[in-house]
C-alpha cells in the first residue's frame, strides 16, 4: 500500500463545540466549493470566503486544500458502512433480496454530487488517516458479507471469504464508476443487472 503524505494531517482536531462546528462549515464549504470550480480552481480562498471564515483560520484546521479534500473523502468512505446488514432476517428474505440490500446501500452511499464524487476519488491525495480508513472499512464490509453469507441457506460457493471479496469489490468498484457518471446507464438497470448477476453466482448458477 502506498504511504501517506505527512503534509496532509489536519492541523487542528476540535475539542470543543465551537470548534467542530468550524471544521464542519470548512468541509461542508469546500464539498459544494470543488464541485462548483473543479479541484484546481476549489482554492482554499474560495473555502473560506463559502465558509464565510478567514483564510488564517481555515489553516488552523487544515495546512493545504489536498488535506481538505482527502478528510472529505475519508468521510465518505466512514459513511459507506453497510448500516442495516445485521438487521437482515434472512428466514423470510429471498437470497436475491440480500443482494439487492446490499447494492441499493451502495448505492444509497454514492449519492453525493457526481462531480465531487469523482474529485474525492481521483484528486485525493494519500493521508494516513485515509489509508487507516480505507483498510478498515474494507475489512469490515467483508466481514458483514461474509456473515450474511453463512448465514443464508441458499449461497452455495465454498470460499465465503473470497466470495465476500469479490462481492464488495465488486459492487462497490462498479457503483462508484456509475454514480461518479450516472449518464452512462440508469440507475434501476444498473441495480437489477448487478443484483442478478451477483445472485447467480452465490446460487452457483452456471
Amino acid at each position: 500500500m502506498p504511504s501517506a503524505d505527512r503534509r496532509l494531517q489536519p492541523r487542528r482536531k476540535p475539542s470543543q463545540v465551537r470548534a467542530e462546528l468550524t471544521r464542519e462549515r470548512i468541509l461542508t464549504a469546500a464539498a459544494h466549493v470543488f464541485a462548483e470550480y473543479g479541484y484546481a480552481a476549489g482554492t482554499t480562498n474560495r473555502i473560506a470566503e463559502r465558509a464565510r471564515i478567514s483564510i488564517g483560520s481555515l489553516y488552523q484546521y487544515f495546512p493545504n486544500k489536498d488535506a481538505v479534500l482527502a478528510e472529505l473523502l475519508v468521510r465518505h468512505i466512514d459513511r459507506g458502512r453497510w448500516m442495516h446488514g445485521d438487521e437482515l432476517d434472512l428466514s423470510v428474505g429471498s437470497l436475491e433480496t440480500m443482494v439487492r440490500a446490499l447494492v441499493r446501500d451502495a448505492i444509497d452511499n454514492h449519492r453525493d454530487d457526481p462531480q465531487l464524487l469523482r474529485i474525492m476519488f481521483e484528486e485525493a491525495p494519500l493521508s494516513q488517516e485515509l489509508l487507516d480508513t480505507i483498510d478498515r472499512h474494507q475489512k469490515n464490509r467483508v466481514g458483514q458479507v461474509r456473515d450474511l453469507l453463512a448465514r443464508h441457506p441458499d449461497v452455495r460457493v465454498q470460499d465465503l471469504d473470497t466470495a465476500a471479496e469479490l462481492i464488495v469489490f465488486t459492487v462497490e468498484v462498479n457503483t462508484h464508476k456509475l454514480m461518479a457518471d450516472p449518464r452512462t446507464i440508469p440507475v434501476e438497470t444498473f441495480e437489477k443487472e448487478l443484483v442478478g448477476m451477483v445472485t447467480r453466482y452465490l446460487r452457483g448458477d452456471q
